[in-house]
């Protein structure tokens, strides 16, 4: 029988799961000419934790697709995937349990339950209203 995980526990597995999806991603032969599992693997696991340690110059060694994979990494480990998902279930008018407003509580590291789904959307919204200014910004 399974067991029932805590919070801590799907959250840590959860980023485990993203981090390895990412890896195969960035192994496909579209993501770069050829990159080795444990390349692949700390490229994924530094994209998720924002750390920004690099084996190859993202630039040149990954292709468009392996970029935004990495993209896509960065976001998923600085938003956290309980983050993204809890936006899109509310986007897609879904209700949000009690179990999965303690995990928006132990994510985000809010101090109360009340308030969380709110808390994730000011999140959201503050990311891309800021990224999209650094955007522009850099574009000009």
């Amino acid at each position: 029988m399974l067991k029932r995980r805590t919070n801590v526990e799907i959250i840590a597995l959860g980023f485990a799961i993203v981090i390895l999806v990412g890896t195969f991603l960035l192994l496909l032969p579209v993501s770069s000419d050829h990159t080795d599992f444990l390349d692949a693997l700390f490229t994924a696991t530094s994209a998720t934790c924002v750390t920004g340690l690099v084996v190859y110059d993202t630039a040149t060694h990954w292709t468009l697709f392996g970029q935004i994979v990495i993209l896509l990494l960065i976001q998923i480990g600085g938003l956290g995937f309980i983050t993204i998902g809890v936006f899109l279930a509310t986007y897609l008018k879904k209700k949000i349990s009690l179990r999965q407003r303690g995990l928006i509580e132990e994510s985000v590291n809010s101090l109360k339950l009340a308030g969380g789904v709110k808390l994730v959307k000011h999140i959201i919204k503050g990311t891309f209203l800021f990224e999209g200014i650094g955007a522009i910004i850099l574009s000009l």
